[in-house]
């Protein structure tokens, strides 16, 4: 533990001054600024009370959970309770949504501080004035919030400790199953045989150059012929039709005009946040969430720390008036008048559990522009804080006006169209536009003609196509379909996407998600066993079941047990009657080239492969057992380890090229000349995280001795900061597997 929070613990202890307790140090030193004298701020450093990790921890009969102080926060405990014994008043500050809740509970119950000495305050941004409000407006820990962050809490360990073994007998050791992780996996399976089934249909698109009588030139497609909708579906067909546009006369039939606004999209939630860092900045889940925090957490511009947006786990999309009015302000002063509402716009929130935090995410002064921020940010955090400023100034912009016009031109029985669109007005799109997961087409404005003016033909042009695939999930256009269909909360996202990874459920490959062998084994496996697990339905019912806890409509314990008890009945029945062979292996028709018994698929270590029934691994220097084969081969179609060259870099040793590959312990860069070359590039990999012992460094990710990995501050050896696993202010509240 840092040494300030000693000193701040010895400075409560030695008056009566107040305790505030909040998750993080960074937040703790933030608040403790503005707070001032006769404050002390304390740092619970997350939970300091939790399930345990060696154990389910939960009475099955009853569902009262058991626990425990970890042994890494034994000694904030003990600091915390002195601190609450000498203290005048306790107030628990952490964040205002179910998990924030439940660790000022937490808190409360390990301090064993009495009742009227408590104070419960919640704060959407951490700025001088909303602190000021919130600690005039104290109120008691909401029991309602605890319960549903327990019954999730409950349902997730459940099923994390009770399917998991299950896996690991009847799969692979080392799996795990969750109850948002696993429907996630399942969308990124059943999109990725999607893919794998679609058979690509042929089909063409004949595009008209045509010239006006004032010589401009303009695209055309053909649209209809006979008035029927023309389709194409091979090269001579598109012959003949283009033929037939060769010698016709162009003649302009009908013109339309209208004009079309497009509004802005609303300010961000932690979903959309998410999306948009993804798409515009290439930031993981777990990036962004990271410096989202630390944003909100404060950040020091020149007279201490402040926060700079408002809390980001939300899916709300509420603003504050007073920003509302502040925005108008700035976009008349940053844009002019015209760019201003005469009266600010409000959008309504779409889902029905958003009541966790309510407002939307956006800069807690909206006249703190990037500009005046960038010197103290560093450049991931001011391209995240632009980001979502601009989207809050363009959520109060008029809308961006457009005209768009429709030609239909008469070519002899065929029917050639031309759209175009030309902008009047930008409006929002002056500050900010929405990005999207598909290319969007530029529309260009077309020439001005008259109804029966003839038309010179220029070029006749026929293109073929293929219909395409759906694409693979990236993590954003993940984090909108779950959404979509209410599975998980903002909290959610990002952890459930890092333990799918982590597991090796799946790899990036660029910025797509794709789902490894074992991740179909396991989807086909739970899908004809745990049906109501992997159901989207189910588990976005079981979202709604945790709303209606959380607004005190019905108690936690009945809503685990009808999840439990037929959840348990089916883990012990299908640990006794399904076989691991009927799991990972599969019958093929093929013989073994080496000793003629069958030939299986199964479902090794790397993915899978052909093997023969009698295989046996061999020693290496030994002779096999009699009767024993060691025929294994890999699938028809199906590559080895994946490998992408690196364009111009070269092996220092003999010089061939270079590639990322996938290994055992992740991927890593090596020669493309293994295994006569064995050179492996030593890599550091960024993690975006600030080093929490110095707080100026970024953690690296490293190999250390026997290949593990390991974290270490960029600033060594300055400061000597490591750690086995990733420190992150991002709390993973809702556990996605164990």
């Amino acid at each position: 533990m840092p040494a300030k929070a000693n000193t701040r613990t010895k400075k409560a202890a030695s008056g009566r001054g107040d305790l505030v307790v909040v998750e993080s140090p960074t937040k703790a030193r933030t608040l403790e600024r503005m707070l001032g004298a006769g404050y002390t701020v304390e740092a619970s450093y997350g939970h300091i009370r939790d399930l345990p990790k060696s154990k389910l921890g939960i009475d099955t009969e009853t569902f009262t959970p058991d626990y425990v102080v970890p042994d890494d926060s034994e000694k904030v405990a003990r600091q915390l309770r002195k601190g609450a014994k000498a203290a005048a008043r306790i107030w628990l500050a952490t964040d205002l949504d179910r998990e924030g809740e439940a660790i000022a509970w937490h808190v409360a119950d390990v301090i064993a501080a009495p009742k009227d000495k408590l104070r419960r305050v919640t704060f959407h941004e951490i700025t001088p004035e909303a602190i000021a409000e919130a600690f005039k407006r104290p109120r008691e820990i909401d029991m309602d919030l605890v319960n549903a962050q327990q019954a999730r809490r409950v349902v997730d360990r459940l099923v994390g400790y009770k399917l998991s073994p299950l896996l690991w007998k009847k799969i692979r050791y080392g799996l795990s199953a969750g109850r948002v992780q696993s429907v996630a996996l399942r969308l990124i399976v059943d999109r990725e045989r999607e893919i794998k089934a679609f058979k690509a249909v042929e089909y063409w698109s004949i595009d008209a150059l045509l010239q006006t009588a004032l010589g401009e030139v303009f695209s055309a497609e053909v649209a209809t012929h006979k008035g029927h909708k023309l389709h194409i579906g091979d090269a001579a067909a598109a012959d003949r039709h283009r033929a037939a546009l060769a010698d016709a006369v162009y003649r302009v039939a009908k013109i339309e005009r209208k004009e079309t606004s497009r509004n802005p999209a609303p300010p961000f939630t932690t979903s959309t946040l998410q999306q948009e860092a993804s798409r515009k900045l290439g930031f993981g889940l777990r990036r962004t969430m990271v410096l989202a925090q630390q944003l909100y957490e404060g950040v020091s511009l020149g007279e201490g720390p402040v926060g700079l947006i408002t809390y980001m786990r939300t899916d709300s999309l509420h603003v504050a008036e007073g920003a509302l009015r502040q925005a108008q302000a700035v976009l008349r002063r940053e844009f002019g008048d015209g760019y201003a509402l005469e009266k600010p716009r409000h959008y309504r929130t779409r889902s029905k559990g958003a009541q966790e935090a309510h407002e939307a995410i956006r800069p807690t002064d909206v006249s703190r522009t990037p500009a005046m921020v960038r010197k103290y940010l560093r450049p991931d955090q001011l391209k995240l804080y632009t980001l979502i400023w601009r989207r809050t100034l363009a959520s109060q912009m008029p809308p961006a006006r457009y005209e768009a016009t429709r030609i239909d031109i008469e070519a002899d029985g065929y029917v050639v169209r031309a759209n175009g669109r030309r902008l009047l007005f930008d409006g929002y799109l002056r500050a900010y536009q929405e990005g999207t997961d598909e290319p969007e087409r530029e529309v260009a404005p077309l020439p001005d003609v008259k109804e029966g003016e003839e038309l010179k033909v220029v070029g006749i042009d026929a293109n073929q196509h293929f219909t395409e695939p759906p694409p693979r999930f990236t993590e954003a256009s993940l984090v909108k379909i779950l959404e979509e269909h209410g599975i998980g909360r903002p909290s959610t996202y990002a952890p459930t996407v890092s333990t799918l990874i982590e597991r090796k459920y799946v790899r990036r490959e660029q910025r797509a998600l794709v789902p490894e062998d074992v991740a179909f084994t396991v989807i086909d496996f739970l899908k004809e066993h745990f049906a109501d697990i992997v159901d989207t339905g189910f588990t976005a019912r079981i979202e709604e079941d945790l709303d209606r806890i959380a607004r005190g409509e019905t108690e936690w314990v009945p809503i685990v047990k009808a999840f439990f008890d037929p959840f348990i009945a089916t883990v012990e029945e299908k640990s006794e009657s399904v076989k691991k062979s009927d799991v990972t292996e599969e019958a093929t028709d093929k013989t073994c080239p080496k000793c003629g018994r069958p030939v299986i698929i199964k479902l090794g270590r790397f993915g899978r492969f052909y093997s023969c029934t009698g295989f046996v691994r061999g020693k290496k220097g030994q002779p096999l057992p009699p009767g024993a084969c060691d025929y294994s081969a890999p699938l028809e179609g199906e590559k080895g380890p994946q490998m992408e060259i690196l364009e111009g870099e070269f092996c220092p040793e003999c010089g061939k090229p270079l590639a990322k590959r996938m290994g055992r312990f992740g991927p890593f860069i090596g020669c493309t000349g293994y295994p006569e070359c064995k050179y492996i590039k030593k890599t550091q990999v960024r993690t975006g995280v600030t080093c929490p012992q110095c707080g100026e460094g970024e953690l690296l990710q490293r190999r250390g001795k026997w290949k593990s990995t390991f974290y270490g501050c960029e600033r060594y050896p300055e400061c000597k900061f490591t750690a086995k696993q990733l420190p992150t202010t991002e709390r993973s509240p809702e556990p996605v597997g164990s």
